[in-house]
């Protein structure tokens, strides 16, 4: 269907582009970037993550390494580790797996990562550099979200963008990444008055709260373009922060869950460390 964003196909020609650059280099002899991921307990989506990474990373030709840890590792365990892969010469990526266990102070824990293998964008160093608009690793969720918007000609200069979710890791710099397209871009939380409203002006809904099929009709403006960042089981099924069916006659574009957001973001990560070789051989 025309109305379909496919994160899929987005996806294969990126992935193309990685399998010739490790091809290129295993045949004049120089090093395959690795990723060294972090698991730290058995969160359910954390694994379901990982277990992407790797998969993706594999047949691309990356070289992973997977870390599970026991949720009862101590800090200074953690930071020391971490210590560990950011001396390793081999290891141009470091991915750390959140949330971590309640013991462990999670901003110290990210900072501890060399932004030179912050490849998700999470230290303060990078998210810094990212606000400034300086050179830095774009973090995966939201570059997957500009990306299909690219991919699929959506105008973004001068348009109103509405983001539902203030998070972290997607809303925030969501937020930055949009404005620096120059989009008019408004973000929406729990303690926003009129949310109806506020998502009915939008030329573009990005959705990102993790609450399934929480956005119907009501919330959208007549030939919007819907993009839905959350995953949740709902129903024994992934499902979105968007009520599919329901708002597809009234979007112009939206993305489908699972094949949307999150079928591009684990690429764009994979991609984060080739750039990331490149970079410290420069």
């Amino acid at each position: 269907m025309d109305k379909i964003i496919d994160g899929r196909e987005v996806s294969k020609n990126i992935k193309e582009n990685i399998k010739n650059f490790i091809e290129y280099r295993k045949e004049n002899g120089q090093i395959v970037p690795k990723i060294a991921s972090i698991l730290v307990g058995d969160d359910g989506g954390s694994i379901y993550y990982l277990n992407s990474q790797e998969k993706v990373a594999t047949s691309l030709g990356v070289l992973f390494d997977k870390i599970m840890l026991d949720s009862t590792i101590m800090e200074e365990e953690l930071v020391s580790l971490i210590d560990s892969l950011n001396n390793d010469e081999n290891v141009h990526g470091i991915m750390l797996q959140l949330p971590l266990p309640k013991h462990i102070n999670e901003k110290r824990v990210l900072n501890v990562i060399s932004p030179k293998k912050d490849i998700d964008c999470l230290t303060y160093e990078s998210v810094g550099k990212l606000y400034l608009g300086e050179d830095t690793f774009m973090p995966c969720t939201p570059n997957s979200v500009v990306t299909l918007l690219k991919e699929y000609k959506v105008a973004l200069e001068g348009k109103e963008v509405v983001i539902l979710g203030r998070s972290n890791i997607v809303g925030k710099p969501a937020f930055q990444m949009l404005l620096n397209e120059n989009a008019t871009v408004t973000i929406c939380h729990s303690r926003t008055k009129d949310l109806k409203k506020v998502c009915k002006r939008a030329d573009i809904l990005v959705v990102a709260i993790g609450s399934p099929k929480f956005i119907t009709s009501e919330y959208i403006k007549e030939g919007a373009v819907v993009i839905d960042v959350g995953t949740s089981s709902f129903e024994g099924k992934i499902t979105g922060d968007v009520d599919f069916d329901n708002v597809l006659e009234k979007a112009s574009l939206i993305t489908p869950v699972p094949g949307g957001v999150g079928a591009l973001t684990t690429t764009l990560l994979i991609n984060n460390v080739c750039e990331a070789i490149k970079k410290n051989e420069n």
